[in-house]
């Protein structure tokens, strides 16, 4: 099988197939649980760097920015997001859609932004490259990201840093997802379907890789 066809039948057969399971065995008090469980946020406190979780344009980048005019970090550091084939043959035609890392950043000085070097895709990829551009030594970063993905922020922070950094987890205020009827909308159905496929490969030690072709 095709590479490119078989990573689009992980990202989004699998989620679908997931999601007709759980309409036929689940009720919606569980379902509600499900959503909820995800759902997670640290208080704030000062900490090293601000991390931008890639995705979920504008709300992360937005509530990113609004934590850096709080004064609780220094800096916010960005995950530069892999480049697929849509973007590639819009570019050819002359056309340039803003990446998510390349938007929201309203009151965040250049001087603030540190951008990671390499492209990476899926979180533990953009975690590995956040903490070879960090290297913290015992001390908090504050993690931002949707309110569905914020339990699996933390853990996999906890795993790439092990005891070196506090992961302190901020969810984007405006991100729209409701935990107590994501079943309703397609887009929070599939993304709640792949955060449990994501802590399903946490859980057994990431054999899935998202470009294994490019570690």
């Amino acid at each position: 099988m095709n590479r490119n066809i078989a990573k689009r039948t992980v990202r989004y057969g699998l989620p679908a197939a997931l999601i007709v399971l759980l309409g036929w065995l689940w009720t919606p008090s569980l379902l509600r649980g499900m959503g909820q469980w995800l759902v997670q946020q640290d208080p704030l406190e000062h900490a090293s760097a601000i991390v931008v979780i890639g995705g979920g344009a504008p709300f992360r980048p937005m509530e990113a920015a609004e934590i850096y005019r709080g004064g609780w970090a220094p800096v916010v550091v960005v995950t530069k997001g892999a480049v697929y084939e849509e973007q590639l043959a819009l570019s050819h035609l002359g056309i340039h859609l803003p990446a998510d890392w390349e938007v929201g950043w309203d009151g965040v000085p250049e001087s603030s932004l540190v951008f990671t070097t390499k492209p990476a895709e899926g979180t533990i990829e953009e975690l590995h490259e956040v903490f070879r551009t960090l290297q913290p030594k015992n001390v908090p970063v504050i993690l931002v990201t949707s309110k569905y993905h914020a339990r699996r922020t933390r853990l996999t922070w906890s795993h790439v840093a092990g005891d070196q950094s506090k992961p302190i987890v901020r969810t984007a205020r405006f991100d729209p997802f409701d935990a107590d009827r994501w079943w309703k909308e397609r887009r929070f159905a599939l993304a709640v379907s792949r955060e449990y496929l994501g802590l399903l490969n946490y859980w057994a030690g990431f054999p899935v890789q998202a470009r294994a072709d490019t570690e």
